[in-house]
């Protein structure tokens, strides 16, 4: 999304700034939301310079930040005194809420108390108090060996480690450092220690592993303790067999970990529990662990008290040393996969006293936990699914069309239980995750269950809620929630396409969705990660592979300017919401190497290299078409950030390879008679459109041209995944608003609401229903639409010129069909809100702008009506105004 509001400006009859103040009132300013590396006071960050933020609080208009002051120190007493030894800005005359740390050398193992002291348009001043700990900052300061037990990677069942220790003296403070090549479990003292799943996040192992930090303080006691530590595969040692051959993955063995548990007494002195030959290993009753499939357990190999002191070990096999995975050894820092939501099944049915099937009444990504009792040896399978055949079974036939068992051990979304007989009994999966709704029990021999007997756990990223939605029209508040469903099920560490039949970084979903993963959750921590996988898989020449991370797969398949403008589109749009460069510098050199390739292999301007129109409904665009729109996209992002940057060549350089791409393509698609590009449908006409390319004198007749093929197509939708991220925005942000809305809420084929209405709780991959293939129930490619409710109905859009909403945009619609719509997005500055009523032929507008933001609002023009603001009418077009609460009308 490239936006700018230069044009805005061009076309007001009036440029108002609003300068009224509310009536006086006692509200002071109120410093909120501190944060460091974007996580609320972490633990075990590595950056030497940590961005600090905050936002203001405050309702009053034309509220500003007219300075900040930073305090840093390791006592917290001394910054809440207003002392920082290790760095004091002093006070800085800025409106800036987005600090790079640049005081003395951080230490690693210390933690950091910040202070922010801001002052407010009128001098008033607020403070706030946070903090921030690092980790291990270089790789020198391990301790621990990497260690595993001595069986390869085709050993199935996954193993237990154990180590006791004694501390004599006085605890003040323990973290433990691990990290994993493959998952883990840690436990100390019989405790599992923290409630993250799925650790640590897929990378390409071989290149970069990641490492986490856990406060333990609590969890040891006086005299002996225990270290407990179970490994799963994860993607590290892929042992089931899919097309894409992750089970031949150049980093594959068995798992392996490296552990320092660094212990601070209360005198003082520090003492460092490490992973090494000291150790102790057995096999546990996870038997089989596939982050693809599945997870079987036999609880008869139990082994109670295993990560406890006072367990007799001696029967335990020795460890063996282990290189370690790679030689970067990263901390992760990022909101971590947690079960989020516990569902209760809706309802069950049963077939006989050994086959249940249960509903939870939403497709979801996660787990199942199942409570039974029943004899020892009885094997309880759970095959999940997303949907029933006719005669009420599980169905996975439109989940496991790429998986490519060698046997029937393994199968597909099937957990294996097998009971201990010790009563009432409870199992969920401790290393893997599917997609599912429904849960088909079967049992070798009969068992009691009833509705309680079975939850699904929500399982993905725990990125904090920022925007919602809701209006008058229940579909699209259901196709809303639908969207936001399958985008959480697709956040796992890294943007996926499907929870069930893949579970891949496809990066053609995650660039068309990153717009509605960020209106409405806070994911800059998921998609730093991810981009760093980027680097991490990017050829010397410059191409990407189409899945992020890949064991090799997608360098040859898949690839191109329509699925790997990852590289650009994502950091652009980082930059756009958060304000925050960081990403667009890291990414810098691969996005200019990726241009550069494309540049290379398509001197005329134009490119064939993509999949082009994935999935359409009937009519096909040609792929030079869409893959030039993209190629165009990056070779702008490139010359933008190439600017914000500093690099003024690299600025012209790639500004006029734009030009040429732009030029190439009007010469050939666009027939400047008719304003019609390629065969006129509506993927040809909207494309240009949402990426820039249409010349401006032909932007109306471009988009005159859309609105009437649209009606030629009876108001739906005839795009696959790229003309379905442009067709709504090309039609909303080029006068037909009230097209795009009828499109975006109709009921009948194609469209979203035809998922809805026939029971969709996520969105789908087929428009068609019935499709034979393309057909998971659980995808986030077509999720556009969650952006453009934001967008299109709303009109809040990030200002390319004030990033991290310092200026917002408003252009709401009032579409025709709509009585109520609301959208809110919490940006780095607050709380946005665009709220709109239509009662008979009035309109009222309420507008909410954080504190230290302005807003440039465009106001509708509706005939025989008048805009007001505070009772007085408002002359043009356009509203500048500062932060604050405004009530626009119409009469």
């Amino acid at each position: 999304m490239l936006k700018s509001t230069s044009g805005l400006r061009a076309f007001a009859s009036v440029f108002l700034f609003i300068t009224c103040c509310a009536t006086a009132s006692l509200a002071q300013v109120v410093v909120a939301g501190m944060q460091s590396e974007y996580l609320k006071n972490p633990i075990g960050i590595d950056t030497r310079n940590p961005r600090l933020s905050w936002h203001l609080s405050d309702p009053r208009q034309n509220s500003l930040q007219g300075a900040y002051n930073i305090l840093v120190d390791t006592d917290s007493s001394a910054v809440a005194e207003g002392r920082g030894s290790v760095w004091s800005t002093g006070w800085v005359e800025s409106d800036s809420t987005l600090i790079v740390y640049k005081g003395q050398p951080l230490q690693p193992f210390t933690k950091y108390y910040w202070k922010v002291a801001v002052k407010d348009r009128d001098n008033q001043t607020s403070a706030g108090i946070a903090s921030f700990e690092t980790g291990m900052m270089e790789m020198k300061n391990w301790r621990g060996a990497w260690i595993s037990d001595n069986d390869d990677r085709n050993m199935k069942p996954a193993p237990y480690f154990r180590k006791t220790f004694t501390t004599a003296k006085k605890v003040q403070s323990a973290r433990a450092y691990i990290a994993v090549a493959g998952l883990y479990e840690l436990y100390i003292n019989g405790e599992k220690i923290g409630n993250h799943r799925l650790d640590p996040m897929y990378t390409r192992f071989d290149r970069r592993t990641l490492y986490l930090t856990y406060d333990v303080t609590q969890q040891l006691q006086s005299g002996k303790n225990a270290i407990g530590v179970l490994l799963g595969n994860g993607w590290y040692n892929h042992q089931s067999t899919a097309v894409w051959d992750f089970h031949k993955a150049p980093w594959r063995n068995r798992p392996a970990f490296c552990l320092d548990l660094r212990i601070t007494y209360e005198d003082g002195t520090t003492e460092i529990i490490r992973s090494g030959k000291d150790w102790k290993t057995a096999l546990s009753p996870v038997i089989f662990n596939s982050i693809y499939t599945a997870e079987h357990y036999d609880a008869r190999l139990e082994k109670k008290g295993w990560n406890t002191p006072v367990y007799n070990d001696s029967a335990w096999g020795h460890v063996i040393y282990r290189e370690a995975p790679s030689a970067n050894i990263v901390a992760q820092v990022m909101h971590p996969v947690r079960n989020i939501e516990e569902i209760p099944a809706k309802s069950v049915k049963k077939f006989s006293d050994s086959n249940y099937i249960f509903d939870l009444g939403r497709n979801i990504a996660g787990v199942s936990k199942i409570t039974v009792k029943g004899p020892a040896g009885t094997v309880i399978r759970l095959k999940h699914a997303e949907r029933l055949y006719t005669n009420g079974h599980a169905d996975i036939s439109n989940i496991d069309v790429h998986y490519r068992p060698t046997d029937d051990k393994d199968p597909f979304q099937t957990d294996i239980y097998i009971l201990s007989g010790n009563g009432e009994e409870t199992f969920m999966p401790h290393f893997d995750y599917k997609g599912f709704q429904y849960i088909e029990i079967n049992s070798t021999n009969p068992v009691v269950l009833n509705k309680e007997s079975l939850a699904g756990y929500f399982m993905h990223s725990d990125v904090p809620s920022v925007g919602h939605i809701n209006s008058s029209n229940p579909v699209i508040n259901k196709i809303w929630a639908a969207t936001n469903n399958s985008y959480l099920s697709n956040l796992f560490g890294y943007p996926t396409d499907c929870p069930q039949r893949e579970k891949n970084g496809w990066t053609g979903d995650a660039q068309i969705a990153i717009e509605t993963g960020l209106y409405s959750f806070d994911g800059i921590t998921i998609y730093e990660k991810w981009l760093a996988d980027h680097r991490d898989e990017q050829q010397p020449n410059g191409v990407l592979p189409s899945i992020i991370p890949t064991d090799g797969w997608g360098y040859e398949w898949g690839n191109g300017p329509d699925w790997t403008s990852t590289i650009a589109i994502i950091p652009w749009n980082i930059y756009l919401f958060y304000g925050d460069k960081k990403l667009l510098s890291d990414c810098y050199d691969n996005i200019k190497r990726y241009v550069d390739h494309i540049d290379l292999i398509s001197p005329t301007g134009l490119t064939t290299w993509g999949l082009g129109d994935w999935v359409p409904v009937k009519s096909v665009t040609p792929v030079e078409l869409t893959s030039t729109c993209y190629y165009y996209a990056d070779a702008l992002i490139l010359s933008n950030a190439a600017k914000i940057l500093g690099n003024e060549p690299d600025y012209e350089k790639y500004l006029a390879l734009s030009v040429k791409i732009k030029n190439a393509f009007n010469n050939k698609y666009l027939n400047k008679e008719t304003g019609i590009y390629g065969e006129g449908v509506q993927t040809a006409l909207s494309c240009p459109l949402y990426w820039g390319l249409v010349p401006d004198e032909f932007k109306s007749k471009v988009a005159a041209n859309l609105a009437k093929r649209v009606e030629a197509d009876l108001f739906h939708l005839d795009v696959g995944l790229l003309g379905q991220k442009a067709i709504l925005n090309a039609l909303s942000e080029n006068g037909y608003a009230d097209i795009a809305y009828k499109v975006a809420s109709q009921k009948t084929y194609p469209s979203w609401g035809w998922w809805i209405e026939n029971g969709a709780t996520t969105l789908y991959e087929n428009w068609k229903i019935d499709a034979s293939s393309d057909m998971s129930l659980n995808h986030i490619m077509f999720g556009e639409i969650g952006a453009w409710m934001y967008k299109g109905l709303g009109g809040i859009y990030p200002d390319a010129s004030h990033p991290g909403f310092r200026n917002v945009i408003l252009m709401p619609h009032f579409v025709e069909g709509l009585d109520h719509f609301e959208a809110t997005h919490e940006g780095p500055q607050g709380t946005i809100s665009s709220s709109w009523t239509k009662k008979g032929k009035k309109v009222n507008y309420t507008v909410i702008i954080p504190a230290n933001s302005t807003a440039t609002i465009v106001l509708p023009v509706i005939a025989g009506l008048k805009p007001y603001l505070d009772g007085k009418p408002v002359e043009g077009e356009m509203v500048s105004t500062g932060s604050g609460t405004y009530e626009f009308y119409w009469k």
